[in-house]
């Protein structure tokens, strides 16, 4: 089975960037399609963004589309998730999880691999 960590999350000011990584050992990632969710302090985990195995297909949440890119590079085990005018309520850890899906599902309960998570707090 594949592991997964994550990396890139810190302390940001609105409208920053910032890069997270999520870098898979055990299996090739190829074999995965996988999406990236976060969870605030009291709220439900969501989904943010998700690609498939090839990355041909990449499908995001309303609330990121057009400031969050999903890529991955199969030959690095890697997905990357690049967030562009962050504000402060996507505040959250933010996860990555894969599993054998041939489309990209938006169901964090589908999942069976996830990594430990990696905060990101965005200030005002």
């Amino acid at each position: 089975q594949v592991q997964l960590v994550e990396s890139g999350g810190g302390l940001v000011q609105a409208g920053g960037s910032l890069r997270l990584s999520c870098s898979a050992s055990g299996r090739t990632i190829s074999s995965y399609a996988v999406a990236w969710f976060r969870q605030g302090p009291g709220k439900e985990r969501e989904y943010v963004a998700g690609i498939s195995r090839s990355g041909a297909s990449t499908h995001y949440a309303d609330s990121v589309k057009g400031r969050f890119t999903i890529s991955r590079d199969n030959a690095k085990n890697t997905v990357s998730l690049q967030m562009n005018s962050l504000n402060p309520d996507e505040t959250a850890v933010y996860y990555c999880a894969a599993d054998t899906f041939l489309f990209i599902n938006n169901d964090w309960r589908r999942y069976d691999y996830w990594g430990q998570g990696t905060q990101v707090t965005v200030s005002s």
